[in-house]
């Protein structure tokens, strides 16, 4: 006989737990007291939920798996602060979160896949390609986690960690309106951030969803041939139907988008480029965000000068365009996306054991 699946209780919101508990026979209000010790004070184990019955918790633990991120690796940067940390997974796959500190507030950039299939040449977090997507629980659960860890409250997400959220679509979502949920954390929708780097269907969506989120395109070149040469997506989703998709977005919901650019020495980082971005972006009112590309070992790209990195950020300026560059956190620990995790498998294959 075939054992029954177990419910992923965490990755439930309250409608979907209402349903499950009275499945269970239990009364609604039940299902706000799980629901709260769940996602408000954020419990790691059935049992510190002391209002309900030893019979309901039994009965949960019967039927219920549990999501709970298990920690490897903690790295806090001695410039600014910044704290990086590397999960395990039940089935043994290591994700990796970062913390930083700002005046407005904590922020963590999350990741929303086991590796990433998008194949971006000057990121870390695609060698290695697509293990599989990560549930709204294991997305949440590295918010309780940090939040747990830090004992600092998080008032900003930024998905931009490990994997396309967009390519993971529907767990995103579950995950947003979970994280955004009044009886959970109640994280402001304009304090999350969700990165692209262009899946056309799922920016239009998203739009449709009508979410106060902000959307980042990660751009990253000021031409279809460039952005063919960096970006292997491109050859599905061309620059003109991806800047109208993100034109669309806008318009649906108001949000300004950004744009994130990384600068690559000698690629994509002359002033010509920077006349280009400025023509595609003005007509979109969109910010643009410079960053300087974090080189890695497996490829032959290189940081721009910062010199160059100015020049490119005032032509921009005298162009019109909103424009910042990134402040680098954590330069001087396993700071770039994908980097952590990169190491550990890197170090496991060397003593013979994989992720595990």
């Amino acid at each position: 006989m075939e054992n029954k699946a177990k419910i992923d209780i965490k990755s439930l919101n309250l409608k979907q737990l209402t349903e499950y508990m009275e499945s269970l026979g239990e009364k609604p209000f039940r299902a706000r007291q799980v629901y709260q010790w769940i996602h408000e004070k954020l419990v790691t184990d059935l049992d510190e939920m002391s209002n309900l019955s030893k019979e309901l918790r039994g009965k949960l633990k019967e039927n219920c798996e549990w999501t709970s991120l298990e920690l490897l690796e903690e790295q806090t940067s001695q410039i600014d602060g910044t704290k990086k940390f590397l999960f395990r997974l039940s089935d043994g796959n290591v994700i990796e979160s970062v913390w930083m500190q700002y005046k407005h507030g904590n922020s963590v950039c999350i990741s929303s896949q086991v590796g990433c299939k998008m194949g971006c040449r000057f990121c870390a977090s695609t060698i290695g390609g697509l293990v599989r997507n990560l549930t709204p629980a294991q997305m949440l659960d590295q918010i309780y986690r940090i939040q747990a860890l830090t004992k600092a409250r998080v008032s900003n997400v930024v998905v931009m960690g490990t994997g396309e959220p967009l390519d993971n679509y529907d767990n995103l979502l579950a995950f947003l309106k979970i994280l955004t949920d009044e009886h959970g954390l109640h994280i402001s929708q304009r304090n999350i951030t969700v990165s692209t780097c262009g899946i056309v269907p799922n920016i239009y969506r998203l739009a449709e969803e009508k979410l106060q989120i902000t959307l980042a395109l990660s751009l990253h070149a000021s031409s279809q041939e460039k952005r063919l040469e960096l970006m292997p997506v491109a050859n599905k989703y061309g620059l003109d139907e991806v800047l109208e998709a993100c034109d669309y977005y806008g318009e649906q919901t108001g949000r300004r988008m950004t744009f994130e650019y990384s600068l690559v020495g000698g690629v994509n980082d002359t002033k010509e480029d920077a006349v280009r971005l400025a023509k595609l972006i003005k007509p979109l009112h969109g910010h643009v965000n410079l960053i300087p590309v974090n080189p890695i070992k497996e490829r032959d790209y290189v940081q721009s000068d910062r010199s160059v990195v100015v020049d490119f950020k005032n032509k921009l300026e005298k162009c019109g365009i909103n424009v910042t560059i990134r402040r680098e956190m954590g330069r001087d620990i396993d700071g770039a996306c994908g980097q952590l995790r990169k190491h550990f498998i890197d170090r496991q294959e060397e003593k013979g054991g994989g992720e595990m």
